[in-house]
């Protein structure tokens, strides 16, 4: 029987066997009436780890982003963002179901996003044109093939939102990835965003949830907003014990999953089916196909040999590494990149 090796998201993993008894032996209760021992312990330990005032343990990091949104806006705002952006491209059109905001996309490279870029879009005080109330930054960049930001190119984009009254949210889908790739400090972040929505169960490998962090006056806002979504949990300290052993033992191993990243990296530059591949920084590989090769052939060669993988366009593959992805599992998908011979349309 062939193993499946999946590459298609970090989301994919499931518990180890740790992390399994951590959630079999957590102390809950019922988290609506705000009695969850671990829920609380999890919100506590994030919001330390980033310098923030509290937090919130929300389902997924689309609730999280999406009520950070709805705390920072008003109806008739306008939400600055990269065009790649996942609170734009891939949440619903969340941000105008809830919060009625409209979007100004910006063209970053890579996604990634700088005051000069930013300053111009904001806009001035006019009835003809929405508010401009919040920047959103995404770190690390999904569609920018898992780029980072530094803190130091961080800085000046809050220098600039406080300047002209701004918010300023990042959703940090993988932000433990890029702590992990360009060595900032957890800790420094707090100074300089109002919301931080922190996904545990990417690169970390806990089964379900992500924290928003904040002031206690936006947590406090936030609570509301998200029993309103539908997103109050009861005895929710069995996935908060996920998210707390998770951060205790996961979070140095994703220098692993770069590294891995890397191997791949090296491996598709060495075939003629691909053009391009971004550089890789973090557990992300995006590469562009050459000339006469479709995705669907591609897709279709590597997932008869055991490799799944996903598209990010018409002609983009993304390969996304993760803690159940074995030293075996690498070599032999190495083995088969390599070897690979797809179908190429003259």
């Amino acid at each position: 029987m062939q193993i499946k090796t999946d590459f298609r998201s970090d989301t994919v993993t499931v518990p180890t066997p740790g992390m399994l008894a951590a959630m079999m032996n957590a102390r809950v209760g019922d988290d609506v009436y705000g009695e969850d021992e671990t829920v609380a312990e999890l919100e506590h330990k994030l919001a330390g780890i980033f310098n923030m005032e509290a937090g919130l343990f929300c389902p997924s990091g689309t609730m999280t982003n999406q009520i950070a949104i709805k705390c920072f806006t008003q109806p008739m705002d306008e939400v600055i963002c990269d065009q790649t952006a996942h609170v734009y491209r891939y949440e619903g059109g969340g941000i105008a179901y809830h919060s009625m905001a409209s979007v100004r996309l910006l063209n970053g490279p890579r996604g990634i996003l700088s005051p000069g870029l930013i300053a111009p879009e904001i806009n001035e005080d006019n009835i003809h044109y929405p508010n401009s109330s919040l920047v959103v930054l995404e770190n690390t960049v999904n569609k920018g093939g898992g780029a980072c930001y530094t803190l130091d190119q961080i800085a000046p984009i809050y220098e600039l939102c406080k300047e002209n009254g701004l918010k300023l949210h990042l959703d940090g889908a993988r932000v433990f990835n890029a702590l992990v790739a360009t060595g900032d400090n957890a800790y420094d972040y707090g100074q300089y965003f109002d919301g931080i929505s922190v996904c545990l169960s990417k690169g970390l490998g806990a089964p379900v949830g992500s924290v928003l962090l904040g002031s206690k006056e936006t947590i406090n806002k936030a609570r509301k907003i998200r029993k309103a979504f539908g997103g109050g949990m009861r005895q929710a300290g069995f996935l908060a014990a996920a998210g707390i052993f998770a951060l205790d033992h996961h979070v140095t191993r994703l220098a692993v999953d770069h590294q891995h990243a890397v191997l791949l990296a090296e491996a598709l530059n060495s075939v003629a089916y691909v053009e391009e591949v971004m550089p890789v920084e973090t557990n992300i590989v995006i590469f562009k196909l050459a000339k006469g090769f479709t995705t669907a052939a591609v897709l279709g060669s590597l997932n008869d040999k055991g490799i799944l993988c996903g598209t990010t366009g018409p002609d983009t593959i993304r390969f996304v590494t993760h803690l159940n992805i074995t030293e075996e599992m690498m070599a032999a998908a190495i083995e088969t990149i390599k070897e690979l011979k797809p179908l190429r349309i003259m």
